[in-house]
């Protein structure tokens, strides 16, 4: 009796052990699987994320266009595109800064020539997208080749501008305007890489403010008498060179 007994209780144990570890491989199992879920919805996560970042970045509704650089003149230019993104241009450059009013392009186009993208908007876009503009501009890129300014009769609410690129907005999105400022600010189509977007003969009026500067005179460089930005001085009477220029 006492034999049976004790086989009976190594039969329980037995019994028992079994089950332990038939738990056991079940609680194995549930983890294994609840941490492959978190590993599948983490990967979908990411994925989704990289391409919805895709999305808000793509630059393919860009244009492109080939320009020739350092086309230099005084006269008023008339341009293909509204804003222009190349071409001839006035000798002197903007002074690459965020302006309320419109400036005049062919000093805006000089300054895409040293590297400079250009983001405009139309006068009638709502305060909150032309202060946020504005923000981007302060905060993306470099700031020393960021110019912003209202255009007349412009194509589309906002465009963004570089040399031989541009792209058109229906409204802002602001992903998608810091990647072309990334791409093109300083791109590799700048005719100019590495020329001021300042300097003593950069523009710092509106059109409003100023017109165009005429040709200086060659008897008016003894006796220079107005500001660069207003008008050439004496020293870009005879069109600084691609080294003074910069």
């Amino acid at each position: 009796m006492t034999k049976e007994k004790a086989q009976q209780r190594r039969d329980q144990l037995a019994k028992m052990r079994a089950q332990q570890r038939a738990k056991d491989r079940r609680g194995a199992m549930l983890m294994w699987g609840a941490g492959g879920l978190v590993i599948v919805l983490l990967v979908g996560l990411v994925g989704f994320y990289l391409v919805r970042q895709a999305q808000l970045t793509n630059l393919d509704a860009a244009i492109s266009k080939k320009y020739e650089g350092s086309q230099h003149v005084w006269e008023a230019v008339k341009y293909e595109e509204n804003p222009p993104i190349g071409g001839p241009h006035n000798n002197l450059w903007q002074q690459c800064d965020i302006y309320d009013k419109p400036i005049h392009n062919e000093h805006g186009v000089h300054s895409l020539e040293h590297g400079a993208v250009w983001i405009t908007y139309r006068s009638d876009l709502p305060k909150a997208q032309v202060d946020k503009i504005k923000e981007i501009a302060s905060s993306t890129g470099q700031q020393d080749f960021m110019l912003v300014s209202p255009v007349q009769d412009l194509p589309s609410p906002i465009v963004a501008s570089s040399w031989g690129h541009q792209l058109k907005f229906a409204s802002l999105e602001e992903e998608r305007l810091a990647a072309f400022i990334k791409k093109f600010q300083n791109g590799p189509d700048t005719p100019e890489p590495g020329a001021t977007c300042g300097g003593q003969y950069a523009v710092t009026t509106t059109a409003d403010q100023a017109p165009l500067p005429p040709e200086p005179q060659p008897e008016a460089t003894a006796t220079p008498s107005v500001q660069p930005s207003a008008q050439p001085s004496a020293e870009a009477s005879a069109s600084p060179s691609p080294s003074e220029s910069r």
